[in-house]
């Protein structure tokens, strides 16, 4: 009988550390969503804030452009016009290398959610 209480033993143990393991890797994976988590939400938090700020200071620095621009040409409504104008021509030539972006933002996150 000790072979079949041997056997027993054995399957036990086998039983208790897949079991460990089973536990150990659920937690591993919720540890690991819990990281990508909260890097993800303190980007988008930083990218909010900054480019809040950052979008203030332009329109600020784009109405002083189109003012004194308008000044110059004696015309404030030409002078928005050509503001305008520019950000449409920068609109543009960002759409153009839009591939590039994608490419880009894909690579780092990449990086960083499967590390």
């Amino acid at each position: 009988m000790s072979v079949f209480n041997d056997i027993n033993d054995t399957t036990n143990k086998a039983s208790h550390i897949g079991e460990r393991y089973v536990k150990a890797s659920h937690q591993y994976f919720k540890l690991k969503i819990f990281q990508q988590l909260t890097l993800s939400l303190s980007l988008m938090t930083k990218v909010l804030v900054v480019g809040s700020l950052v979008f203030a200071g332009l329109v600020f620095l784009s109405i002083a452009l189109a003012l004194e621009i308008g000044k110059s040409v004696n015309s404030f409504a030409l002078g928005f016009l050509i503001v305008g104008v520019i950000y449409v021509v920068l609109s543009l030539a960002l759409y153009m290398m839009r591939t590039k972006f994608n490419s880009a933002i894909i690579k780092r996150v990449g990086l960083k959610f499967f590390n």
